[in-house]
């Protein structure tokens, strides 16, 4: 096992998709990905820190963040509190693996929401019943985060995303977090993009986006699981309905 940061910056022939079009957490897991592949980085090999990695790809912490999370989800690699991400063995890899979604793949991307509705529902109400005080303190520390981005005009997915993550770890369940986070990977980019096509043409609908928000967390705040799923599920109703908006555009 070694220390040493091994992982390149994001080399272009790692890429299978432009760089103008494809995210930049995408292209850096892609990049880490492919070492693994390679074997350049080993089984037990420990990833450079995030700090390390930002300043490798010339990205933000938030966008080393989503990359770490989808090689996560994608059981590339685990991380050990204080100490890092490391590669995973092969036969810890997980074999389940969701294909890409394109923005104008409508029926596919339709049956992505279905699955995501499905699984972060039934999180919401367990969440409900299981959330400690941190875990509130993280559930509403992200929803605060998405009132300064959406005031500072801008997106706010970030913080969207980490609001959803946080309510499926508060179920304290890894198989609900390792598959929710996998199944939010596969539709978040074309998500993003539509938002961002859409940024000012539906800018009346973030208000309304953020009052959902809230009523999830009220929920699980108060413990009421009943409550948390009919939130959980008008948001992602609403959300598949904007969506749908967005890609009309």
């Amino acid at each position: 096992m070694t220390s040493d940061p091994k992982v390149s910056a994001t080399d272009n022939s790692d890429r299978s998709a432009p760089a103008a079009t494809r995210p930049l957490p995408d292209e850096i897991a892609a990049s880490i990905n492919a070492q693994v592949q390679r074997g350049e980085l080993l089984p037990g090999d420990r990833l450079p820190s995030e700090r390390e990695l930002c300043e490798m790809h010339d990205v933000s912490r938030s966008v080393v963040r989503e990359a770490l999370s989808q090689l996560k989800s994608d059981r590339v690699i685990e991380t050990r509190r204080g100490s890092g991400a490391y590669v995973l063995e092969r036969d810890q890899r997980q074999s389940f693996r969701m294909q890409d979604v394109a923005i104008d793949e409508r029926d596919s991307l339709a049956l992505v929401m279905e699955l995501i509705v499905t699984v972060e529902v039934a999180a919401t109400r367990l969440a409900a019943k299981r959330r400690t005080a941190e875990d509130l303190k993280m559930i509403r520390r992200a929803l605060i985060g998405m009132e300064y981005e959406i005031a500072s005009d801008r997106l706010g997915d970030e913080q969207d995303f980490a609001f959803h993550q946080a309510i499926v770890e508060a179920t304290h369940n890894p198989h609900f977090i390792a598959l929710s986070s996998h199944l939010e990977q596969g539709a978040r980019r074309v998500i993003r993009q539509a938002r961002t096509n859409t940024r000012y043409r539906h800018i009346e609908l973030i208000e309304a986006v953020q009052q959902e928000h809230q009523a999830i967390f009220d929920a699980i705040k108060q413990g009421d699981p009943d409550a948390a799923e009919h939130a959980a599920n008008a948001h992602l109703e609403n959300a598949a309905k904007r969506l749908d908006m967005y890609l009309k555009n």
